[in-house]
């Protein structure tokens, strides 16, 4: 079997690497593309060095741009690379541009290939249509010859969509897989004892979405709540670099002085700092899965989640909408009085560590390459 693993943007990486390893170990061909959709070394080298993962046999270095711009040039630059390697699947992960694009690519020349596409993180909706990644998510699970899903509550949703459930199998999160194996060395790193934090004893804030950082109404009130939890609790806030740019642009660099402000964090570092913390107040997907498996309260700034599991069998909240300051601080209040729970105890099935085992077996044992399906 041959394999062409895509990973794209720094959610993608942690999914990716228990994967490329699971496929050396039975002896199957792989071929890791890296899209460049990342293209800061911050929010891209550093995780590839943390996860062991291997060069990529193919950097398409994309860049920035609109997303129908970005889409594209994905597309345009993966084309060439499948018909040089011509896999028996191209795996694709999450919900990122790269994601879509080049499924896309593989969907068209499925045929003339004998290609396939696998999907990992199948069947996550939000409903939220103004989301890119749900428009990301719902074609590229319509493209994919095998659903790999990650959570009980992803196959309702694919069912509803018409999808074949002989299509569909489950996996489980292969995020944690990278989780529970690299734990151990993120809390050795003690980042919090090097920032002079007390474990357990401090907030840790991430913030990226468009929809939050790109308004500058919303931007603020989130800000404004994070100072007022400030006065009570440290809150760190590693500075993904479009908000770091929107925080400049519209004015609000006196917002965050009383805050922990650092740079992106590798991904073992970061880990770390969400095992130590308190309570997270984040906005990203992945986030909220890890604090769930870490038991740590996380208070989620959006609408709505294309993860509710994380609600109704995790430690994540989401906070009332539309956002205000007051409502921020409301939403860490209620998840600091939750409390901590034990690694592992509010885990949903399928999330121990073991879903790359699941996903290649899954794709070795699939019915052989029928040009008429889907």
């Amino acid at each position: 079997m041959k394999a062409l693993v895509v990973a794209g943007a720094r959610p993608n990486f942690m999914k990716v690497a228990p994967i490329l390893d699971q496929l050396e170990c039975t002896g199957a061909t792989r071929v890791f593309v890296h899209t460049g959709q990342h293209y800061d070394a911050s929010m891209s080298d550093a995780f590839l060095r943390d996860l062991s993962l291997p060069e990529p046999d193919f950097h398409l270095g994309v860049g920035s741009g609109s997303h129908a711009r970005q889409t594209a040039r994905v597309m345009e630059a993966f084309e060439p690379v499948l018909t040089e390697t011509r896999p028996d699947w191209v795996v694709v992960v999450g919900d990122v541009n790269s994601t879509l694009a080049c499924a896309l690519v593989a969907s068209k020349l499925r045929a003339t290939l004998g290609c396939r596409i696998a999907h990992v993180e199948a069947g996550l909706r939000s409903n939220d249509w103004t989301m890119p990644e749900e428009v990301n998510r719902v074609l590229t699970d319509r493209l994919s010859d095998l659903l790999l899903t990650p959570s009980p509550d992803a196959l309702p949703n694919l069912l509803r969509e018409g999808i074949a459930p002989e299509r569909i199998t489950f996996a489980g999160n292969v995020m944690i897989d990278s989780l529970m194996k690299l734990l151990p060395r993120a809390r050795a790193l003690d980042v919090p004892g090097k920032l002079g934090l007390t474990t357990g004893r401090f907030v840790l804030a991430t913030l990226h979405r468009p929809s939050n950082v790109d308004d500058a109404a919303r931007l603020r009130e989130i800000l404004d709540g994070l100072a007022i939890i400030a006065r009570e609790s440290p809150v760190v806030m590693p500075l993904h670099p479009r908000t770091r740019e929107r925080i400049r642009e519209f004015g609000y660099d006196d917002l965050i002085r009383g805050l922990h402000i650092l740079d992106p964090l590798g991904y073992c570092e970061m880990l770390g700092t969400l095992d130590a913390c308190e309570v997270t107040i984040t906005d990203s997907g992945g986030v909220q899965e890890e604090s769930t498996v870490l038991g740590v309260p996380c208070a989620t700034l959006r609408a709505s989640t294309e993860r509710p599991i994380t609600i109704t069998e995790g430690t994540n909240r989401l906070a009332e909408w539309p956002l205000t300051a007051a409502r921020v601080v409301a939403a860490y209040n209620s998840a600091r009085e939750a409390g901590r729970c034990a690694v592992g105890e509010r885990a949903p099935n399928g999330w121990e560590g073991h879903a790359a085992v699941r996903i290649v077996s899954a794709m070795e044992s699939a019915p052989p390459f029928d040009a008429n399906v889907p």
